[in-house]
């Protein structure tokens, strides 16, 4: 499957038809193509009852009362439970089937987004927004079960039991038949036009979905804010612009398929109409008998129950198409790739930038300027500056969150983009201010994706981050499963274990963010020194706004503006009197 989503990469064309758009949905049902053809057969068998109900009840009528055939009484019951139940198998078989391999193309369409979705570029991901991105995995991927499952099984049983019930009046009739599908062109022409308004009604419900997903979201994530704010009427104001954008694009699509229905229902009315006229003549002329009429009105009369279903599949078709589109741009977004080629087990930690410049474009512009300096292995340097300095950026070129666009990053005195991205990433821990937990278990949590770790090695790790102390305080000691973000510890305890998950990965290179801006005095203390034996022997970049956490730094380098303003050990930059010195001045000038 991952092969087809990379043969199929690049960027979607303004010309991409819907039936292209259908065609790659198709490709996820390739695999069940053997169960897919079960339903179809379920299908063919469905469609077929139809013709022989409309020849059964010619027989009937033939026997009854034309020819008085006695055996009539009892052949007819009998026919009509076996036909009947040959119908019920046939309708269960053409919806489970087609069911079924509905639900596996939704699950594989829904993994790889998922899966492309961790692959792709920080900056792509920091452009776009969650609600959008949850939409598309829940709501859009949803719609595309419809068109990979319901408007599959309307297109093919409906269009097969129109076509046998085809055959059957020009079995009969060939002459009223012709009436019959004259109105076919116009109802096609009606139907295309309504495939249009489908698709672009369609499309804003998705957009709309993906603002009712962001809004929502963003409310609930911050609902400590609403309340210490009073704040819960603006949210829900802002909630009901959204939802009144979804509702009026939805009353559109309903507003376009209520339409198409009676159109077309009018048209074969005028066509049935004129049908009836042609056969009453017939029947007045002893040109056409009363059983063959009645046969024919019957296959006739059946028509317009698959034509409506048609019409109305139209709907969930577009929308899925429409869904299936915004879920392959995503899909069709570049990777970050593996990386270079260059193998690395375990780094010396050597860092350095060498004339790094790097700008985000658009609002951003530039942010590091002509950037240079070389951390040796094992020494601790901290980098400071007032917000917006470019500190965040400079620190994530290092794994290659980004890519400098001038000079180069290297580890071990390599470019950085030499190597293989899974060994470079290898080699770095991070420990930030906004700690990420799982809503798993405390154990799970430290050891995450540790697959080579034991029990033993957890354990050591979590008692060197001071994680034990309040691990015996939780119902189920270790295995106590963590509430969303691990809202159910305080700051200290969630960083502790972020700790513990640095310390187990054991990385020559470690990039500290903030580690503990989030925490009080008496936590910050007790942090400071989990820290510092995390940071024994590696490599260490820190972040920090609170300069009292990088006085005992090897160097501290100090950006101003994206450039290098000073360098030096904090004696020597509070002895400079530089901007150092004032941003020191400023936080303890009490």
């Amino acid at each position: 499957m991952s092969a087809n989503l990379a043969a199929g990469a690049g960027r979607p064309r303004p010309g991409n038809t819907a039936w292209s758009i259908y065609r790659r949905l198709l490709r996820y049902a390739r695999p069940y193509i053997g169960v897919f053809l079960i339903g179809v057969l379920g299908m063919i068998l469905f469609a077929a009852t139809n013709s022989a109900l409309a020849y059964l009840v010619k027989e009937f009528l033939n026997g009854a009362f034309v020819k008085k055939n006695p055996e009539v009484l009892w052949q007819v019951p009998i026919a009509v439970v076996v036909l009947f139940t040959l119908r019920g198998i046939g309708d269960y078989v053409a919806n489970f089937y087609p069911s079924w391999v509905g639900r596996q193309v939704v699950k594989g369409l829904r993994r790889d987004v998922f899966s492309h979705y961790l692959r792709l570029p920080t900056p792509y991901l920091d452009r776009q927004q969650s609600g959008h991105l949850l939409s598309k995995l829940t709501n859009n991927i949803e719609l595309v079960a419809a068109a990979a499952t319901s408007a599959a099984i309307s297109l093919i049983g409906d269009s097969l039991t129109i076509i046998g019930l085809l055959i059957t009046l020009f079995y009969m009739n060939w002459r009223l038949a012709v009436y019959c599908i004259a109105v076919a062109p116009v109802i096609a022409w009606l139907m295309q036009i309504a495939n249009r308004s489908f698709r672009r009604y369609s499309e804003r419900i998705q957009n709309s979905m993906g603002d009712i997903t962001r809004v929502a979201k963003e409310a609930i994530d911050a609902h400590r804010l609403i309340k210490i704010f009073n704040a819960e009427d603006h949210q829900i104001e802002r909630f009901e612009r959204v939802n009144e954008l979804n509702r009026a694009s939805n009353m559109k699509l309903a507003r376009a398929k209520s339409i198409s229905n009676p159109v077309v229902q009018c048209i074969a009315s005028i066509a049935l109409a004129s049908v009836l006229y042609v056969a009453i003549r017939q029947v007045f002329s002893h040109n056409m008998q009363v059983d063959e009429f009645l046969g024919f009105l019957t296959a006739l009369m059946l028509i317009p129950s698959p034509l409506r279903s048609l019409v109305n599949m139209s709907g969930p078709l577009q929308q899925g198409i429409a869904a299936g589109q915004s879920v392959f741009e995503i899909i069709d977004e570049p990777t970050e790739g593996s990386g270079g080629t260059r193998t690395l087990v375990r780094a010396r930690g050597e860092v350095e930038f060498r004339n790094v410049s790097f700008t985000y474009g658009g609002d951003k512009g530039d942010v590091l300027h002509d950037v240079s300096f070389r951390v040796r292995p094992g020494e601790t340097v901290a980098i400071v500056g007032r917000s917006g300095s470019g500190k965040t950026t400079l620190v994530g070129l290092v794994p290659r969150f980004y890519d400098v666009q001038q000079g180069s990053v290297l580890l071990d005195g390599v470019d950085v983009r030499e190597y293989r991205l899974t060994d470079l990433r290898s080699q770095v821990s991070l420990v930030s201010q906004d700690v990420v937990l799982f809503n798993d278990t405390i154990r799970n949590n430290i050891a995450f994706n540790a697959i080579d770790k034991t029990d033993a090695q957890i354990t050591e790790a979590a008692r060197a981050a001071n994680v034990m102390e309040f691990v015996a305080q939780q119902p189920n000691g270790f295995d106590t499963v963590l509430s969303d973000r691990g809202q159910n510890l305080s700051g200290g305890q969630r960083q502790r274990i972020s700790i513990a998950r640095a310390l187990l990965k054991d990385a020559p290179v470690l990039m500290l963010d903030e580690a503990t801006a989030a925490l009080d005095n008496e936590s910050e203390r007790r942090v400071q020194q989990e820290l510092a034996l995390l940071m024994r022997g590696r490599t260490t970049l820190v972040i920090a706004h609170r300069l009292s956490t990088v006085e005992g730094a090897d160097r501290i380098i100090v950006l101003d503006h994206g450039r290098i303003a000073e360098i030096g050990n904090h004696q020597e930059l509070l002895a400079r009197g530089g901007l150092y010195a004032a941003l020191h001045g400023m936080q303890f000038s009490d």
